[in-house]
């Protein structure tokens, strides 16, 4: 059994002080609202989900629950303490991060007089590096050593209001963000019982999942709605279209197409977004989900010359021109386009592409590729060498093993990747750099 305290008794405290208790652990809660601090003291839930009263009855029947607004009866009587307050939005969209140092600069009070290590967890929502700023002001504050007598974990929830109890006991995954091990560990006890895999990962990388995983919710659900709309004015079941599609956990429902790197292209992706913009606009529907990916993709091109012209250089190679790796197809590829920007920047290109290199020697699509090179106005070459000893720069557009070999031997090249090459050790040299990592 742990000893927590859980500051905050809004919606993500008083969830997770019913269900820690119902995990068996001592759970103190501390909020300055002594109207909240009395219903848990009188084992009632200070909101309304499913579960959530048996759960604080429960604990508080058995002398696992109490509620006080001393921060340091608090800190003092236990060896945890989750941060669980508000962070709301400011004006201009920033989270307000008031209530969250309010809290700790009243725990760092109550450290102060304690000399047992103590562990710190951030569950409310924060922006990537709080957890070092917190572990800074702590230091400050109490002449303590991080590490040594304190320790900050970041550690996010992911529950649905409604479904907050099943969410907190059976979660997907458990997230832990700290450079201190003994945190980790002290948190990793806690989750133990609740079978999911514990992930330890960088604070930053902690702080900023709730995030991504919230505008990614925000985003399903209004791609659905477009797709609805849309489906609803020529007469189809929109959820038939939604349950196939969700059928679809090969490519649909997967992690395929979620790694950040280049824009899309090809003969599919492109048409098919515009033929479905079309349909709605032949309908009087606006959709700017959808009007706004093919902007978004031209975006990310974009992003990829601003890089490269801030380099100041003249010699470029390119590595892969096709849409994608494994096809000679030119069709709308980011590459391309890509290519012919740097050109019209002034600068001097050449490209090597091993699936274009293998059409030509077999014949297939000779004529296309030919022709669209030379309109195109661009010079391939037939090796991966003639790019890398006359160039400055180098994109790589495709996870060529080839260039992967090669760039330890380049040291005087600058090594820009769109593809994100599969090799650690290649990504630490100091001449590499990722496009979106």
């Amino acid at each position: 059994m742990c000893k927590i305290s859980v500051f905050g008794l809004g919606y993500v405290g008083c969830v997770g002080i019913g269900c820690l208790s119902h995990l068996g652990h001592s759970v103190v809660g501390c909020d300055i609202d002594a109207g909240k601090v009395k219903r848990i003291n009188d084992g009632v839930p200070t909101i309304v989900e499913r579960e959530i009263g048996d759960f604080i009855a429960e604990g508080k029947k058995k002398g696992l629950i109490s509620a006080t607004n001393s921060t340091e009866e608090a800190v003092l009587n236990t060896s945890i303490s989750l941060i669980c307050v508000g962070t709301p939005n400011s004006p201009e969209g920033n989270l307000d991060l008031s209530f969250v140092f309010s809290a700790v600069h009243n725990i760092a009070s109550a450290l102060k007089l304690k000399s047992e290590y103590h562990t710190i967890v951030v569950r409310s929502t924060v922006p990537p590096g709080t957890n070092e700023r917190i572990c800074s002001f702590i230091e400050n504050e109490t002449g303590k050593k991080v590490g040594v007598d304190f320790g900050v974990v970041s550690n996010p929830e992911f529950l649905r209001e409604g479904k907050a109890v099943q969410d907190f006991l059976t979660p997907p995954i458990t997230v832990l963000g700290s450079a201190q091990k003994k945190s980790i560990e002290a948190m990793r006890s806690i989750y133990e019982p609740l079978q999911a895999d514990v992930i330890e990962v960088d604070p930053k990388v902690a702080e900023i999942i709730k995030f991504v995983n919230n505008s990614y919710h925000a985003l399903k659900v209004t791609f659905a709605n477009e797709i609805g709309a849309i489906c609803k004015a020529l007469s189809i079941d929109s959820h038939q279209v939604m349950n196939l599609f969700c059928r679809d956990t090969q490519l649909n429902i997967s992690s395929v197409y979620f790694k950040p790197g280049f824009a899309y292209g090809g003969s599919c992706l492109p048409k098919d977004l515009m033929g479905l913009r079309a349909l709605a606009r032949d309908n009087n529907l606006t959709v700017p989900v959808l009007e706004s990916i093919d902007s978004s993709n031209k975006g990310q091109i974009k992003r990829a010359v601003d890089f490269i012209c801030r380099k100041k250089v003249h010699r470029v190679g390119i590595i892969g021109l096709t849409f994608k790796s494994g096809t000679d197809d030119l069709r709308n590829s980011a590459p391309v386009l890509l290519a012919e920007s740097l050109i019209a920047k002034g600068m001097d290109l050449q490209i090597y592409d091993r699936y274009l290199n293998l059409a030509k020697e077999s014949g297939t699509n000779q004529e296309q590729i030919v022709g669209k090179l030379s309109s195109l106005n661009l010079n391939v070459v037939p090796t991966i060498k003639e790019i890398l000893e006359s160039s400055e720069l180098v994109v790589i557009t495709v996870a060529n093993p080839e260039v992967t070999a090669l760039i330890p031997s380049y040291p005087n090249v600058s090594f820009f990747d769109l593809a994100r090459l599969k090799n650690e050790s290649v990504m630490k040299v100091s001449n590499y750099e990722g496009f979106s990592w």
